[in-house]
């Protein structure tokens, strides 16, 4: 080899190591059998929604696993995804204790939950207002009825759906003291909510000009309500008003049909009734038993609808809280499709300007958080009248959604100006 030849090699060196090193970019074709191109596509983070519901208590029949199955028609109605990201749902049991819901919405919310429904048990939701609150994350209250929550403790990432201790009250305290039922004895489950109940229910009752003339409250999963019952009969109220609910309920309404206490002309009052709870006693012990409703499964082809579906899933007729978890979560997808995020105020915001169709009712959700629409105040049917499955209710009237809920300005919510 010669002088020259040796120069030459040398100057071909560098665009041999040019060579090699665009054969090890990625992407660079050498050759027909060169592998094609391998690009890494991060699939896109799922819109999170957790349920934390009593799924194992005294309310889980009226909630529980109803209100996971009513989310995941709300999400199938909604395609599946929103802002094309799929959609997780997620759930637990919060036992209805308040320490035990915050650690699991504290545990959610730190992996990337986007919102929360279902809070079926007032004290636990007006725990999980407070962690929304400060972490700026939207909750579907669709169960507590404690009005405080759109009171005092009321949030703007929050709305209500279920109706409140207010409006249930005053539905209740309407259609009996006009009828003659002004004498008035509580019966309430030391809770947050059966707290809130009488409260509310009390200050209706007394508005209208009735007397009240006694309480005995209970702790929450009581199973013998005999000296409850004695207390009651002994105060001779003409109304026995019943500030409790779930099993509870169905415990107290039970006892108190097998102890008579209608012979003495008292008449029992749920304040915050289930069908469920109708269900469970049977028509014999529930008739005439007054009932205030947002929801009942038979009121017209539209709740009729969405109850088949359920009734497909469950084997049973939906609640009205489960119908509202299934509104709430419906509505809140339809917000972030909308808003083009998960960020709770800009959704919230859409929640609250959006139309809602509220099974067959125009609904609004007013600045307080609640859900406002107009309700029904039924009365539960002997068993002579019930003509199908779950044919329990006979409707007495209609109340507008104005005058059921608590003035707006009247709750002390510090979103309201």
């Amino acid at each position: 080899m010669t002088k020259g030849e040796t120069m030459d090699l040398r100057a071909m060196m560098p665009s041999a190591l040019l060579l090699l090193a665009l054969m090890a970019l990625p992407g660079t074709a050498t050759g027909a059998d060169a592998p094609p191109a391998v690009t890494n596509v991060e699939a896109p983070s799922a819109v999170k929604i957790g349920i934390l519901t009593d799924e194992s208590g005294i309310y889980a029949e009226a909630g529980g696993p109803g209100n996971v199955v009513a989310a995941r028609l709300a999400i199938a109605d909604a395609g599946g995804t929103v802002l094309s990201r799929p959609i997780e749902l997620l759930d637990a049991d919060h036992k209805n204790d308040p320490a035990v819901g915050t650690q699991i919405l504290t545990g959610w919310f730190y992996d990337g939950v986007d919102a929360v429904a279902g809070l079926s048990t007032s004290s636990v939701a007006l725990a999980a207002q407070q962690i929304g609150r400060a972490r700026d994350k939207t909750l579907l209250i669709a169960g507590a009825p404690d009005s405080d929550l759109i009171g005092t403790a009321c949030a703007a990432t929050s709305t209500h759906w279920a109706e409140d201790t207010y409006a249930l009250a005053r539905s209740t305290a309407e259609a009996v003291v006009p009828s003659g039922g002004d004498s008035w004895f509580f019966v309430t489950v030391d809770h947050a909510f059966g707290l809130a109940m009488e409260r509310d229910a009390n200050e209706a009752a007394r508005a209208l000009g009735a007397l009240v003339l006694g309480r005995v409250r209970h702790p929450l999963g009581t199973a013998d309500f005999s000296a409850v019952i004695n207390a009651a009969k002994a105060s001779h109220a003409k109304i026995v008003a019943l500030a409790d609910a779930g099993a509870d309920l169905e415990h107290m309404i039970q006892q108190a049909g097998a102890a008579h206490l209608d012979a003495g002309g008292q008449t029992l009052a749920g304040l915050l009734v289930y069908l469920t709870d109708i269900h469970a006693v049977g028509l014999a012990a529930a008739q005439r038993l007054y009932v205030t409703e947002g929801f009942y499964w038979d009121q017209n082809d539209a709740a009729r609808a969405f109850a088949k579906r359920f009734e497909t899933e469950m084997h049973r007729m939906p609640t009205k809280q489960q119908a509202a978890t299934y509104a709430s979560v419906r509505h809140y997808l339809a917000a972030v499709a909308a808003a083009g995020t998960t960020e709770a105020r800009a959704v919230n915001a859409e929640m609250r300007s959006l139309p809602i169709d509220f099974f067959g009712r125009p609904a609004t959700i007013r600045p307080d958080g609640q859900v406002a629409y107009d309700l029904t105040l039924y009365q539960v049917k002997s068993p002579a009248e019930s003509q199908y499955p779950w044919d329990y209710l006979k409707k007495v009237r209609d109340i507008p959604a104005a005058r059921a809920f608590r003035p707006v300005a009247e709750g002390g919510c510090p979103l309201v100006k």
